[in-house]
């Protein structure tokens, strides 16, 4: 089962818990904006079956691949990559968060299933 997220605020609008703002200049934030997200998960969602009400919703497409993309640019393990992005507003914004969470969004396991998912949606395309 999948379902499909709505698009992202503006990082202007990311909610902060302790006040601020993120700054547009960002690195995360630009590549998020540069990222075509929405070209990305139409093919992304054919791969799970529409018919099935049975199990966990599936991780979205843009937290699964920009994990990853941030796993692969940072050069970390799983857990670092996770800790990372438990840490930073920043790769939070970059994986579609309209606020900041204080908890892990998944188990530093799921980087296992993002890397042995069948959908590459970036093949052919450099990051």
């Amino acid at each position: 089962m999948y379902q499909f997220r709505h698009n992202q605020e503006g990082f202007e609008n990311f909610i902060l818990p302790f006040g601020g703002r993120l700054r547009s200049d960002n690195r995360w934030v630009v590549l998020a904006k540069i990222m075509p997200w929405g070209e990305f998960e139409g093919s992304y969602c054919e791969h799970f079956s529409k018919r099935s009400k049975r199990g966990a919703p599936a991780m979205s497409l843009r937290i699964a691949l920009g994990s990853l993309i941030i796993q692969e640019k940072l050069g970390t393990s799983d857990e670092e990559t996770l800790l990372h992005i438990t840490e930073n507003p920043y790769l939070q914004y970059f994986l579609g968060y309209e606020s900041l969470i204080e908890k892990a969004p998944f188990d530093s396991s799921m980087f296992v299933h993002f890397r042995k998912s069948e959908v590459d949606p970036c093949q052919g395309q450099s990051i």
